[in-house]
């Protein structure tokens, strides 16, 4: 049994980064899961990259769309950027397999704007 069984059958996760100064954030984020490793996207200019940048610490929770906690504590986890290319190209898939039409709309409109998404791996956090 993993730590992330608790996010089975839920389509967002909490991700709660933090600030320099310590304040943490709780964003509602899209997520695919493989095994024990998350997987989220996001643009390389947005606060949650920037505040990973700083600090690869973060908590996850089961959420809604507006981030709203379903019933479970956050999870410590530790969190890594993607490197470009078959690590990232493997998430992307997941993510087509997992949200279909939705990820290619996404997808389509990160491309017109010409806005290069980026991929974060999850894992639970090492003691």
């Amino acid at each position: 049994m993993s730590e992330f069984d608790v996010l089975n059958n839920h389509r967002f996760i909490s991700l709660k980064t933090y600030r320099k100064n310590g304040n943490a954030v709780a964003t509602p984020v899209w997520f695919v899961r493989e095994d024990d490793k998350l997987y989220i996207m996001t643009l390389p200019d947005s606060g949650k990259a920037k505040r990973i940048r700083n600090n690869n610490q973060v908590e996850i929770a089961p959420c809604d769309g507006r981030g709203n906690l379903l019933g479970v504590d956050y999870l410590p986890a530790q969190v890594r950027i993607l490197p470009e290319g078959e690590e990232s190209k493997h998430a992307d898939q997941l993510f087509l397999r997992r949200y279909g039409w939705q990820k290619r709309l996404f997808g389509l409109y990160h491309m017109l704007t010409r806005k290069k998404l980026i991929y974060l791996e999850i894992t639970p956090r090492q003691s």
